[in-house]
Parts: C-alpha cells; structure tokens; sequence
C-alpha cells in the first residue's frame, strides 16, 4: 500500500453490501439529546470541506488500528474473542470499485474501514471481516462494501456497489442462498455509520428512518435483507457521545459509544437481540471494549521483526 493522498474529483455512486453465513439452518436514558430529526438519504450532496485537522490526522501516511475484547453472542450463549479496526485513507477508483493504485484525476477520496472479528463457537472458530469505502466529503453512501465470512461448515462472500440502486451480489454454501444477484433501493446503510462517526457525527442521520441493518446480524439471525423502520438518536455524557439504533421489528438496539471530540474514536459498542435457536434463543448483548490504539503503516510491518505490533494491541 502507498502513502495515500487526496483527490477531489465528481464520482459516480457505488458501495456494498453483504451477508453472513453460518451453520444453523434458517430458522432508563439520563443523558443530554444532542439532536432527533428526520434525514433524507437518495441524492448525492455537495461536498463538505475538509479540515486542515481532519488532514493532518487521515493523511500522514499511517492507518489507525484499534483493538477490542469482544463478547459475541452466538447460538444462546457469549463467546469471547477479538475485534479490530482498521481505518485508512486512500484513493478509490469509481470504474473499477476499487482502490487506485496510481494518481487519477476521477479518484474518489475515502475512508476505509476493515472491521475484523474473530471468536470461537466451540470446537470451530469464527472469522469476519466487513470492508466498507466512504467518501470523506461526506456527501453520499457509502461508494462500496464488501464482506466475508469464514468457519468450518462453510464461507460466504457478497458485494454491494451503489450505482442508481444497490446491485448486490452474494454467494454462500447455503442452497437457499446460493449465488444470487438482485437489486435494492437506497437508503441508510448501518455498514456506513462506523465510517460516518469519524467523519462528522453531527451529519449521522437522526430520528425515524429506514436502514438496513448491519449485514453480520441478517447473517447471524437470518432475518431477511431489507430495510426496516429504525429510530436513532445522538446523545452525549462525560465526554462520550452515544449513538443508538433502535430497530422495533426486529427488537434490537445498537449503541456506538465514541469521543465527542475529533478524531472521535470509537471506544465500545453493545449489540442487544434475540439470539439463537428453539429453546437456546435468548436476549443476549454482544460488547466490545477498547484495548489500545495505534497508529502505523502496518502494510510495512510484515517480517518477524515486527511480530511485537500484536502485543502493543493485545491480541
């Protein structure tokens, strides 16, 4: 990977979107509102300026990485492993979909997240990784979203490209959901909230919505792929701003807890649904805590030598 460098250009719509895959067969607020409004989400807006902070900290040659103590809930029970986050900036190509390798008048400034989880079910592991390219002008969806998903009864990949609609394209080891290709409206992508909080989490969209929620929990729970009804809202306390998304159909919420200063770094999460199957199916709260934080040209850092990288993140 190269030191990355911004490019302003007009650009055409992509991103993607994904499922999960998995073993089973289908089956009191005391803090401050910070704001509660409608917002609107199928026209590209003009671009928002960045900052010279906002340069000075996503364009100096070095990718953010943060580690996490994760409790996942997985079929009935919490299982313990490892998230990590990776944020990084870098030149999208809007033809290709993917990252530009050389300076391009038609790149797509973004900000790219690689969101990694991994824990054990048992006797078999768990590897999850979701990718999604945002653009750092802040003005539309999320340009591209990629996902997969490995463990012992099978893999899964799927894409989504945000075009005039949200082509999506998914393959899984599943019969009833083979390799399929279709089409979505627009709308709100929970994938692109994580990119959009350390962006500008005063333009996170506000009030009652539709989203289609996060591609891991369809997956996880097998819920169908669309977007449901969502409420959210911004609240802050103690310096750590939170921002929560109610789903009342599938009775599931969200909390995303990060700085309320930049760069607003994520510092915990809670997932709380129905998890599991028959008599296992409970309501459980996936957590995820911070561990540490560094900042590092990681694509550097692939000898032996630097093995030592893992321990300053605790993993």
């Amino acid at each position: 990977m190269k030191n990355l460098k911004l490019n302003t250009a007009f650009y055409s719509i992509f991103a993607l979107l994904i499922l999960f895959t998995s073993c089973k067969e289908k089956p009191q607020d005391t803090s401050k509102t910070l704001a509660m409004s409608t917002a609107g989400v199928d026209k590209e807006l003009p671009k928002k300026q960045l900052s010279e902070e906002f340069k000075k900290y996503w364009y100096n040659g070095t990718a953010e990485i943060t580690s996490y103590n994760l409790e996942q809930a997985r079929y009935g029970e919490l299982r313990e492993g490892n998230a990590v986050m990776i944020y990084v900036t870098e030149p999208f190509l809007p033809d290709a979909q993917v990252k530009a390798d050389n300076s391009n008048k038609n790149n797509i400034p973004v900000l790219k997240l690689n969101f990694t989880k991994n824990y054990l079910t048992g006797i078999y592991p768990y590897s999850i990784m979701t990718s999604s390219f945002y653009p750092v002008h802040d003005n539309q969806h999320a340009l591209k979203l990629s996902f997969s998903s490995q463990e012992w009864c099978g893999h899964v990949y799927a894409q989504l490209n945000n075009k005039d609609d949200f082509k999506i394209m998914s393959h899984s080891y599943f019969e009833s959901e083979g390799d399929q290709d279709y089409h979505m409206e627009k709308t709100n992508l929970e994938n692109e909230i994580w990119n959009k909080i350390r962006i500008n989490p005063s333009d996170l969209p506000i009030g009652e919505m539709s989203m289609v929620p996060s591609l891991e929990f369809i997956r996880l729970t097998h819920k169908e792929l669309k977007a449901y009804k969502a409420i959210s809202s911004l609240t802050e306390e103690g310096g750590i701003s939170t921002y929560e998304i109610k789903y009342p159909e599938l009775q599931r919420s969200l909390k995303i807890n990060f700085e309320n200063k930049f760069p607003y770094m994520i510092e915990s999460w809670t997932d709380t649904y129905k998890d599991g199957y028959g008599e296992k199916s409970k309501v459980l709260t996936s957590k995820a805590t911070r561990i540490n934080r560094i900042t590092t040209p990681y694509w550097q850092q692939n000898s032996n030598k630097d093995l030592s990288l893992r321990d300053s993140l605790g993993l």
